[in-house]
């Protein structure tokens, strides 16, 4: 199976434009910056993923970054697929974002922000975005837990996500950021649920609870992903935790890559 970071930012605000929550959650947070992330090029990108045995990622694009993250797509589109953020609260405009995505960008994921919309996912104004993403095939990813920055956490609770999964069983959810502190909650929605996921970006796996990491090691083999969402967290550190996990044999294979490829077969080698 190939290694494959589920959530990468190439392309990010500068650290004068970023709003204040980004670079609360960066700086206090994650003690990390903008400033690396700026000098990122798809050939730097690709020589870093090659250096470090990562296969492919899959780079994420919000609005006003959409050219400069498809730079990187269209220069090496077998180790780089296309994601958006989108708002739901951007009715028929939303739903045409994400179709041009689809449709013309090949974008493989549909991601949403809780904590920025102010409304949790089984809010009546996501369903429509949950309705085009099964009509297009496309999996759709929500922020789960406790956001770093000094935003709402309540919108972000995975218990949302059991209304929506029971109300649309043909959705495809990933819950991004991983849970805290509801991992618990999290991991009962993925043993109900079998079109729910959970990526750990964001997540310097040495703090995963060991909850997660005995889900991991029973029954939740190809549920969880690997993913750093880049720059909160830098590859080497996080894939070198990674292979250090207390995982029975085969898991973390199947936690840094086979789960990314149940959900989106096209990855596979």
């Amino acid at each position: 199976m190939p290694t494959i970071d589920a959530f990468v930012n190439p392309v990010f605000y500068a650290p004068d434009d970023a709003p204040e929550y980004v670079n609360h959650a960066l700086g206090e947070t994650f003690k990390t910056g903008l400033a690396q992330q700026e000098k990122l090029t798809p050939d730097s990108l690709v020589a870093e993923f090659d250096r470090l045995g990562i296969d492919h990622g899959i780079l994420s694009a919000m609005d006003d970054f959409w050219p400069g993250v498809l730079e990187f797509v269209d220069a090496y589109p077998d180790r780089f697929s296309f994601s958006i953020e989108v708002d739901p609260r951007g009715g028929m405009e939303t739903l045409r974002q994400i179709e041009r995505a689809v449709k013309d960008h090949g974008a493989i994921l549909v991601r949403m922000v809780p904590f920025k919309v102010g409304l949790p996912p089984s809010d009546r104004v996501y369903y429509p975005v949950f309705a085009k993403c099964i009509e297009l095939g496309v999996p759709v990813g929500l922020n789960t837990g406790f956001p770093a920055p000094r935003m709402p956490a309540a919108p972000q609770q995975p218990l949302h996500l059991d209304e929506v999964l029971q109300y649309f069983p043909e959705l495809k959810v990933v819950m991004q950021h991983g849970a805290d502190p509801w991992w618990a909650e999290a991991i009962k929605l993925l043993l109900k649920y079998p079109n729910l996921y959970l990526m750990t970006s964001a997540w310097a796996p040495k703090y995963l609870p060991q909850e997660l990491i005995y889900y991991m090691n029973t029954r939740g083999r190809k549920k969880i992903m690997w993913a750093t969402d880049y720059p909160v967290i830098g590859f080497e550190r996080c894939l070198t935790e990674a292979k250090a996990l207390e995982l029975r044999p085969g898991v973390l294979e199947e936690y840094l890559g086979d789960a990314a490829v149940d959900l989106w077969p096209q990855l596979a080698r």
